[in-house]
């Protein structure tokens, strides 16, 4: 990039950009028209391209400009987290751990996976559930500081993620007393029979219970699939059918919802993957997580 490129240049641009026009940025900013144009063509100068053209009596972006404004949004929005971050730092009492949690993930877990840090007498832990792909893309623009998933990240040069599994779970099947006994008779077969509720496509232990259903040669009676986990097994608790969850949750999942375990597949199993930043410099929080994986000390059951 040229030398001559300006932060302050690109706020600027940033700023007309969001207000649609020169003059309502010179009145957002208190500042003269021509002042604002003028650094406006200074960035355009140091990129090297045109972001803004007329158009009629508007102002628009450019196809580069388009490109400009994206990556402003990311600059500035890392800009308004430094603020925070630095003053919560500073005071030495607060110790941020920016998680995303994958929308296929079990819930129930989670709690027990991130007990390493859990003790931490300044941690402010945030996190953000949403779908696998879209975390990937937060944490490559570091707004998370890692993604909890049932499943490693791709592979891809670029984005330069590592993957460390941090433990696993057996998978049972769990039911609601008004089908109990129905399902524990003749499990797993009983599921071909009694109505059952799975995880959708967003969960990676989906494919993995579809293939056992396959091989044990049962059809089940699907009455209902759930993108989150918590949801399905809100719905198990109503009566609506049976479930599968990980065998580490199964003590939460009797006492909270009252569900029973009717049968245990070790042959499939869930997964817990942290997906980070490769660096130098870890954050110590995600440090210890590693390691309390490393000494067998999260889920394997």
């Amino acid at each position: 990039m040229s030398q001559s490129f300006n932060y302050r240049h690109l706020y600027y641009f940033w700023v007309v950009a969001k207000e649609g026009g020169i003059a309502r940025a010179a009145e957002r900013l208190d500042m003269a028209v021509q002042t604002i144009s003028a650094q406006v063509r200074l960035l355009e100068q140091a990129l090297g391209t045109s972001l803004l053209r007329t158009e009629g009596r508007s102002l628009v972006l450019t196809e580069a400009g388009v490109a400009a404004l994206h990556e402003a949004d990311h600059i500035f929005a890392l800009g308004e987290q430094l603020t925070h971050r630095v003053r919560e730092a500073a005071s030495g009492q607060t110790l941020r751990l920016n998680l995303g949690i994958s929308d296929g993930i079990a819930k129930l877990a989670m709690h027990r996976l991130l007990t390493p840090v859990l003790d931490e007498p300044h941690l402010r832990l945030l996190c953000h559930e949403g779908e696998f792909q879209p975390l990937l893309g937060e944490l490559a623009l570091h707004k998370l500081d890692a993604v909890l998933a049932d499943r490693a990240a791709p592979p891809n040069p670029s984005l330069k993620t590592t993957s460390q599994l941090l433990g696993t779970s057996d998978v049972a099947w769990y039911a609601p007393p008004t089908w109990a006994e129905a399902a524990t008779r003749k499990f797993p077969h009983s599921l071909a029979v009694v109505p059952v509720l799975l995880p959708t496509g967003h969960a990676a232990t989906r494919a993995r219970i579809d293939q056992w259903l396959e091989r044990e040669r049962i059809r089940p009676r699907i009455v209902g699939e759930f993108e989150d986990s918590a949801l399905l097994s809100t719905f198990a608790a109503t009566g609506m059918g049976v479930m599968p969850a990980p065998v580490s949750v199964g003590e939460h999942l009797a006492r909270t919802h009252g569900l029973v375990h009717v049968g245990t597949t070790p042959d499939v199993q869930e997964q817990f993957h942290l997906i980070y930043n490769a660096r130098k410099v870890m954050h110590p929080l995600l440090t210890r997580l590693l390691e309390a994986s490393a000494d067998g000390a999260l889920l394997t059951s």
